[in-house]
């Protein structure tokens, strides 16, 4: 069985290792096309800042939540302290998906319903792919948003523009623009429950060891406004823009994105940030697909 699973492994870093080439190579040839080459080899004065907006923001606090069991509770906690509003944008969700286990169960859509009675909640999602090649299937999400609305004041939207062969990956919750959660952790159980720990116990054959950031401070601004743009492109309502929370903390953070063109009316041609701060990724065993969803990159005071 260890022979086996040797074996297993090469294959899988050989296509893995292969994939990397093809998406690497995919999107050299796109961005040259674009005009974009400097994204692929910055200078090499660039530093740790990407190019652009937005701009680096000081006075910033940041906490790295690792694996689902810190991360989860700690988003249930901000939802239910929100005063004005809440933003979840993200690649899916399950309605049931319970972010506090224990003796106190909350589950996703009660919370955004209790929410809903007293303040605006609002759901971004990708509307899935075109065809039925992999999950979640659109009438997977048409399920899901029908689930999030019957009977609660919740808005939920579905996002189909993407380029072929990609998808709407981003994770993100923002409570009354003043606290962000942006990372790699879905609210979803679909393919694997993310409610992981620092033990890792096996849910069938996949992992689940993921991370999540929680911002406050002036940078969180940057990341609601990424979800304005959106929400305004696919649902037609603008939204209010308020200024920048007050200084919170001593970190000097920068909120990076890619935008593909020709997808979004607020960026025709495309955001791009050099590639010291995000590259395409490609995932075995999944449709290869360029993450688009905001990265923090930080520097703490010296």
């Amino acid at each position: 069985m260890s022979a086996l699973s040797d074996v297993v492994e090469r294959v899988d870093h050989k296509v893995g290792d292969g994939l990397e080439r093809y998406v690497r190579k995919h999107h050299r040839r796109r961005l040259e096309r674009l005009g974009h080459r400097h994204a692929l080899e910055p200078p090499r004065d660039a530093g740790l800042w990407a190019e652009g907006d937005p701009r680096p923001r000081k006075g910033n606090a940041l906490e790295v939540l690792i694996d689902g069991e810190r991360a989860l509770p700690a988003i249930a906690a901000t939802l239910r302290a929100a005063r004005s509003h809440v933003h979840i944008a993200g690649w899916h969700v399950t309605p049931d998906f319970t972010l506090v286990r224990g003796e106190e169960e909350l589950g996703l859509r009660d919370v955004l319903a209790a929410l809903a009675e007293r303040i605006d909640v609002r759901v971004l999602l990708w509307a899935g792919p075109p065809l039925p090649v992999f999950r979640p299937h659109r009438s997977d999400v048409r399920e899901v948003r029908d689930k999030l609305r019957r009977g609660t004041n919740i808005r939920c939207e579905l996002d189909a523009r993407e380029r072929t062969f990609h998808c709407h990956h981003e994770k993100l919750v923002i409570v009354d623009d003043e606290v962000a959660f942006v990372g790699g952790i879905d609210l979803t159980s679909l393919s694997g429950d993310r409610f992981d720990g620092p033990a890792h116990p096996a849910d069938g054959s996949l992992g689940w060891h993921d991370v999540a950031t929680r911002l406050e401070g002036p940078a969180v601004a940057d990341v609601a406004e990424h979800f304005r743009q959106r929400w305004h492109e696919i649902a037609g309502e603008s939204l209010s823009r308020p200024g920048p929370p007050r200084p919170v903390g001593k970190v000097e953070l920068q909120v990076v994105r890619t935008v593909p063109e020709k997808t979004y009316g607020f960026a025709p041609a495309g955001r791009f940030p050099h590639s010291r701060v995000v590259r395409p990724r490609a995932e075995v065993g999944r449709v290869p697909r360029l993450h688009r969803e905001p990265v923090p990159v930080v520097r703490g005071d010296r």
